[in-house]
């Protein structure tokens, strides 16, 4: 789709990067531009490097050659602050990760409050709008175990929302769901996306990426094989490997 607002400057820029883990090379010689409010989506097959691309952007996993700037700064510089590095980039993945033993309200307000030491009245206060903003409003003092499974994908959505990143990932993040719950999350990241949020999705949604993407990119053992507008990649792609891909899911 077009963007619905003027896309900014670079916020997220890949280049040469290169990941190993021993032998296998997950990454090859990847780069990918990111703008401020735009929606980036990364399609492709299990194992092509994707998930792997989501957590060296964010630094969880550390690039073994290239670099990754995240609002200007290198992200594998080992002076850089990585909590102010985690407050610029949340990142959502397919497994929940809530704690169990703390309601929806708790859960989005922990990081703010325990990490960031922020005052705990203003957080709830900003959490319980996040929670309303997911369509939760009515489950704050709602634990986990009780929420159904897109309820809790959203939950978790808004405790990543709540350390107001410039950057939001979310790594399969319906993969798990039945098609019900899932429309629940599609809908809620296509209205942060229309909001004007930057963020950057591996999904196997084909429909909600040429729905929703500004750009779309297909990667493919480790290798980002072509890149395009969504009408383009999915209605005219270049590449013959891309074809392939597109003939087995659509």
């Amino acid at each position: 789709m077009a963007s619905r607002h003027e896309l900014g400057e670079p916020v997220v820029v890949v280049e040469g990067v290169e990941k190993s883990f021993g032998a296998l090379k997950v990454l090859k010689d990847v780069a990918l531009t990111v703008r401020r409010g735009e929606t980036v989506c990364i399609i492709g097959p299990s194992g092509s490097g994707k998930s792997t691309l989501l957590r060296c952007i964010n630094g969880l996993v550390p690039i073994s050659k290239g670099s990754i700037k995240l609002a200007g700064r290198e992200v594998n510089d080992k002076n850089l602050d990585k909590l102010s590095l985690r407050r610029d980039v949340g990142i959502v993945f397919q497994q929940y990760n809530l704690f169990p033993h703390k309601n929806a309200l708790q859960n989005v307000m922990m990081a703010p409050i325990h990490v960031l030491k922020q005052d705990k009245a203003e957080v709830e206060a900003r959490a319980r709008k996040l929670l309303a903003k997911v369509g939760l409003s009515d489950k704050l003092s709602t634990y986990p175990g009780e929420l159904s499974g897109g309820q809790q994908q959203r939950v978790a959505i808004a405790r990543s929302l709540a350390m107001n990143p410039k950057v939001m990932l979310f790594d399969e993040v319906t993969a798990a769901l039945d098609p019900e719950t899932k429309k629940e999350v599609l809908v809620t990241i296509q209205d942060l996306a229309a909001e004007g949020m930057t963020c950057i999705l591996v999904t196997h949604e084909m429909g909600f990426a040429r729905e929703v993407a500004d750009h779309v990119y297909f990667t493919d053992g480790g290798l980002i094989v072509e890149h395009a507008a969504p009408a383009e990649l999915f209605g005219n792609p270049r590449e013959e490997r891309t074809k392939a891909f597109l003939d087995k899911v659509l």
